[in-house]
């Protein structure tokens, strides 16, 4: 009995082994569902983010406080704030006791604490001298659903924080529906961008991860209704023709012609260089446009990438990251 006891054992230890060694292997579909979509985009930072400062009879007290853009504002007199409505609500209730604060911020992920001397008029109504953000809203565009994961992947880029051009590190977020109501045409020097308007009552995922290569999430609306398309390898793409699928009014999905001009498997996200074609497109927007990245770039039948960039100076041009890239991150950042 002890013999057969540890046989089993030694049968069985391998196999656990070969479960746990391959860390590189991804759990995204051989077969994903092209997005297109317009889609609005909220996400929440962790802490509040110091964008600025105003002057305060005369002074920057923010500023001589020692407080840089950038900092991440966490906690204040040991009272933990997530957002910008928790912070004012704390500088309320300490303003009825005293004008300092001892605020806990993040700077190059390293903790420290400040002191920052309120002024406050008779009626306790005090100022900090700091501009502060806590989201970021905007468009972009939908890329794939895995429809066996159900993780989502949009913009084919990072978040960034536009006073401080970093990524701008979140908590959460939310994808929900947009529709475009027109489009301010692109120009050599000067991008263009969709309009559109806003539905956040509809909901179609959660934002969880912030990165690089895109914006992740699950999707927790119903499936898009769109056939699956097999996802192309990196050595899969070619130089030529090749579409891509992006709303350019209400939320009709549509194709358009481009051309792949070069391909960089080098580049961290600008692996696929590529000219619009398409006449419609170019008609009706003059090139690449904001709001435009995300859109899944197709080609024979599969898709392979999802455009990220415009090149400012010749608007008709843009990059795109390889649709791997996108897929092996997702994987990575959510649950």
């Amino acid at each position: 009995m002890n013999f057969f006891k540890k046989l089993k054992l030694q049968i069985v230890f391998p196999l656990l082994i070969l479960f746990i060694i391959p860390k590189d292997i991804y759990a995204y579909s051989k077969y994903i569902i092209p997005g297109g979509e317009t889609i609005g985009i909220e996400v929440n930072s962790k802490g509040i983010l110091v964008v600025g400062f105003y002057e305060v009879e005369d002074t920057y007290i923010g500023k001589d406080a020692g407080f840089e853009i950038g900092d991440i504002i966490t906690e204040i007199n040991d009272t933990k704030v997530n957002n910008i409505d928790e912070m004012v609500n704390v500088v309320n209730k300490e303003a009825k006791k005293n004008n300092q604060l001892d605020v806990t911020i993040i700077r190059d992920n390293k903790s420290s604490e400040l002191a920052l001397n309120m002024v406050c008029d008779d009626s306790k109504v005090c100022k900090t001298g700091l501009y502060v953000k806590d989201e970021i809203t905007g468009i972009g565009t939908l890329t794939y659903i895995d429809p066996n994961t159900t993780i989502f992947g949009a913009l084919g880029h990072e978040i960034t924080e536009k006073t401080t051009g970093e990524k701008f590190e979140i908590k959460d977020g939310k994808i929900f529906k947009a529709t475009v109501t027109d489009n301010t045409r692109s120009e050599s020097g000067s991008p263009g961008e969709k309009n559109a308007t806003y539905d956040e009552a509809t909901t179609y995922g959660k934002v969880d991860a912030n990165e690089q290569s895109g914006i992740f999430g699950k999707y927790t609306n119903e499936i898009l209704n769109n056939e699956a398309l097999e996802v192309g390898k990196k050595n899969d793409i070619k130089k030529g023709e090749a579409t891509i699928r992006t709303v350019l009014n209400g939320n009709e999905v549509k194709e358009y012609t481009i051309n792949i001009l070069n391909i960089d498997k080098d580049s961290d996200i600008k692996n696929i260089l590529f000219e619009i074609t398409d006449q419609e497109l170019l008609n009706e927007t003059g090139g690449v446009i904001q709001g435009m990245s995300g859109s899944p770039i197709i080609q024979n039948n599969k898709i392979i990438g999802a455009v990220t960039h415009v090149i400012v100076n010749d608007t008709k041009k843009g990059y795109g990251i390889f649709i791997t890239t996108m897929l092996e991150e997702g994987d990575k950042s959510v649950d």
